[in-house]
């Protein structure tokens, strides 16, 4: 009721600050106006896990032995005065995975509004990208081709209404209400998830972002995340990423959850090479809860290196990963179970 309450004064003060702002308003004119943006992305990829058989589960680029597709991604952005929006939608396998039940025909990653009530504070409402993590589900904006098992377990969208408010070009804060559930359009009971995100930018080069999203109810996704992401760009050609979380299940989603770290070291060789490593540890705890990977009370690390190989628009992606688990979670050559896998993966992404 609490968290009802809050939206519904978080609504009602916005709708009054924006008709403040209009009525104050010496003109209608839309100065600043953007042109409509277009962007996008296509991708295909080969992959082969060298037991013969498919075994890191991890989202997308689950094709074993075969030369796949994995999305066309179409993206608009537009802004009139203090008014803008965003709509993304996607076509493809890596599309329909990422939704929780397969939708063979479209997916919307993005729908939402955003307007300015004064030159700090935003207001945003719809569908959008979730703000918890390292990875996207775009490949485009990734570094790896593979994702992590933190990005595969967390949120990918959340839809809701969130206010942000910058204090200067350092410091920031976003607190908003969010769908009972993720991944969805439609809430499921209602309307009851808090989630807020406070970012930093301690020096140049070097930003974070601490992250919190909860909800107690009986959804699949009950519970509580708390996400740090954070990147330095220490030089030129070296930059330092990393992304730890720990996700506590309630009510619906059982008990258990998870936790992990992954750390993103990248080195630019030149100006179309870049060299990278994602090591990652996810460990599923104790309970009810299943996340993806690992069973309760287990424990995987993983090791990928990549390459980025840049020609204009378009990447090149050579990717070595080997996983290894507390306890057997993969097969093996002969469909026996083993501790670990290793997969090769070739892909292309053309970005616009």
């Amino acid at each position: 009721m609490n968290k009802k309450l809050i939206l519904i004064a978080l609504l009602v003060s916005a709708a009054y600050t924006v008709k403040a702002a209009v009525n104050n308003s010496d003109t209608t004119k839309t100065t600043g106006d953007t042109p409509l943006a277009i962007s996008g992305s296509v991708d295909a990829y080969y992959k082969y896990d060298f037991s013969g058989h498919k075994n890191i589960q991890t989202s997308f680029a689950s094709d074993q032995n075969s030369l796949s597709i994995g999305m066309i991604d179409l993206g608009l952005k537009k802004k009139v005065g203090k008014a803008s929006f965003v709509g993304e939608v996607s076509f493809g396998p890596r599309s329909d995975q990422s939704l929780p039940t397969v939708n063979t025909n479209y997916h919307i990653q993005n729908l939402y509004v955003s307007y300015d009530v004064t030159a700090k504070l935003n207001l945003t409402g719809g569908y959008m990208s979730t703000f918890i993590g390292y990875e996207v589900i775009s490949p485009a904006g990734n570094f790896n081709y593979s994702t992590s098992y933190l990005f595969t377990n967390g949120p990918f969208q959340n839809a809701g209404v969130k206010a942000t408010y910058t204090f200067s070009d350092k410091v920031s804060l976003m607190a908003g209400i969010f769908n009972d559930e993720w991944n969805v359009y439609q809430s499921v009971h209602n309307v009851d998830a808090f989630g807020a995100q406070l970012f930093l930018a301690p020096a140049k080069g070097w930003t974070a972002y601490i992250n919190l999203l909860t909800a107690n109810n009986s959804t699949p996704t009950s519970g509580t995340e708390i996400d740090l992401t954070t990147a330095y760009q220490i030089t030129n050609a070296f930059k330092l990423g990393l992304n730890a979380a720990d996700y506590s299940a309630t009510n619906g989603a059982g008990t258990g959850g998870f936790e992990g770290v992954a750390l993103y070291p990248q080195l630019a060789v030149s100006n179309a090479v870049t060299l990278g490593l994602r090591g990652e540890y996810f460990k599923n705890k104790v309970g009810t809860y299943q996340s993806i990977g690992p069973v309760a009370g287990q424990s995987v690390t993983g090791l990928t290196l990549t390459t980025n190989v840049k020609a204009g628009p378009l990447t090149l992606i050579p990717e070595v990963r080997l996983d290894n688990g507390s306890k057997d979670m993969f097969i093996n050559s002969d469909a026996a179970a083993t501790k670990s896998a290793s997969q090769f993966v070739l892909a292309a992404v053309y970005a616009f």
